[in-house]
């Protein structure tokens, strides 16, 4: 394994930069001020290519691969967190998932606008309720009804939701069957009635990139828009997260790198005793633990990554990169909190802002302790985390 970043992920990642200080900080206040979503800007990275890493040239992508979308995923949350939704909802979870599990019809239909920005994702399977266990607890039914599916129930904690124009949405069509009764289906909320998607307030968060609750009302989908055969949604959704894990993962690395950047500038500015408090030896130990948990978390990110372009099976890298992520980047925001004092809570300074994200980001794609007993259960010899054949489609031919 070669450490080095590739040329061209660093080049995306500086590019990634340019775009955050030219079109995204001079307008984001605006935006959140009018809680309005920021299509126009979303369209701009899909033109620039940000969403198309992981996607072949002939679905508009640069087919660069997941070191890419890593490097791209970090330093758009180092620079501005809440576009970070958009790496998953663009250029991952909801996207890739399509071009992983659907036919050509559907990935000629969907993928392209998504990952061009022109349209809007989302990946709808947690509910009310289902915390970690959101498949086996599911209730959102799914009935076949002619040549369409109605769909009754309700989703929690979906990201883009309220903006949607294509999405993944899973439900039961057989609600006795446990997970073996779990279904997929590619929705457009914008094209039918029957559903609803209600902002959820959260403090620190973003007002113009959020999270809804879902409630579907005999919603309609058309058969052909279901994605892989009935009864096949669980190992499609668990298949999306380990891709969702990858996002994530490096979500988490740029928010704790903010952290050190900030808490490191802050302490050689900030005199206390006739001293910048960076000469401070606590304050050097609080700065040497973020400094090492961050590249250490970076390196397992795209470790990560790596083990994906190879086409080879990834979840146990998954799993250890997001829960260190997580660990590294609560670190960094505890750390930066402890330097800046009374002022990490003002909004002058990042901190409070960035800390509300991690907290987040923890949660997403598996808590730090679903996460826990993937890796020690693997470890222990119970269940091997690469168990699962790989469903790779940059491994295919």
């Amino acid at each position: 394994m070669d450490f080095a970043q590739p040329d061209e992920s660093a080049a995306a990642a500086e590019s990634m930069r340019q775009f955050a200080e030219t079109e995204i900080l001079p307008v984001i206040k605006g935006y959140e001020e009018r809680q309005e979503f920021p299509h126009p800007i979303i369209e701009k990275m899909g033109a620039a290519g940000f969403f198309g890493a992981a996607f072949p040239e002939e679905l508009g992508g640069s087919d660069m691969g997941y070191l890419a979308v890593a490097a791209i995923a970090e330093e758009v949350s180092r620079m501005a967190p809440e576009f970070g939704y958009a790496m998953n909802m663009q250029a991952m979870t909801c996207p890739f998932t399509i071009y992983n599990w659907g036919n050509a019809d559907q990935i000629r239909r969907f993928v392209p606008d998504l990952i061009a920005g022109r349209k809007i994702g989302m990946f709808a399977l947690t509910e009310p309720g289902g915390g970690s266990d959101a498949a086996g607890s599911m209730k959102t039914t799914a009935r076949l009804d002619g040549g369409v599916y109605r769909l009754n129930g309700s989703k929690q904690w979906i990201t883009f939701a309220d903006a949607c124009d294509t999405g993944l949405l899973f439900a039961k069509t057989d609600p006795e069957a446990g997970h073996r009764g779990i279904t997929a289906f590619i929705v457009e909320p914008k094209s039918h009635r029957g559903f609803t998607a209600n902002p959820i307030e959260m403090s620190g968060l973003s007002k113009c990139l959020r999270s809804s609750a879902v409630f579907l009302d005999d919603f309609p989908v058309p058969v052909e828009n279901r994605l892989g055969e009935e009864g096949g949604g669980f190992k499609i959704a668990m298949n999306a997260l380990e891709w969702g894990r990858l996002t994530v993962s490096a979500r988490l690395v740029g928010l704790a790198q903010r952290c050190l950047d900030e808490a490191s500038r802050y302490a050689t500015e900030r005199v206390v005793g006739g001293q910048a408090i960076g000469r401070y030896q606590m304050v050097q130990h609080l700065i040497a633990d973020m400094a090492v948990n961050v590249e250490a978390a970076r390196l397992m990110t795209r470790r990560m990554a790596w083990t994906m372009d190879r086409g080879e099976a990834s979840n146990r890298a998954a799993s250890q990169a997001k829960y260190f992520a997580g660990i590294a980047a609560k670190h960094a925001a505890q750390s930066a909190a402890e330097i800046f004092a009374g002022y990490a809570l003002a909004d002058e300074y990042p901190i409070s802002k960035m800390t509300a994200y991690v907290n987040m980001l923890c949660i997403g794609e598996g808590t730090p302790n679903v996460q826990r007993i993937l890796i020690a259960e693997d470890a222990l010899g119970y269940k091997d985390a690469n168990r699962h054949p790989v469903r790779n489609p940059r491994a295919k031919g």
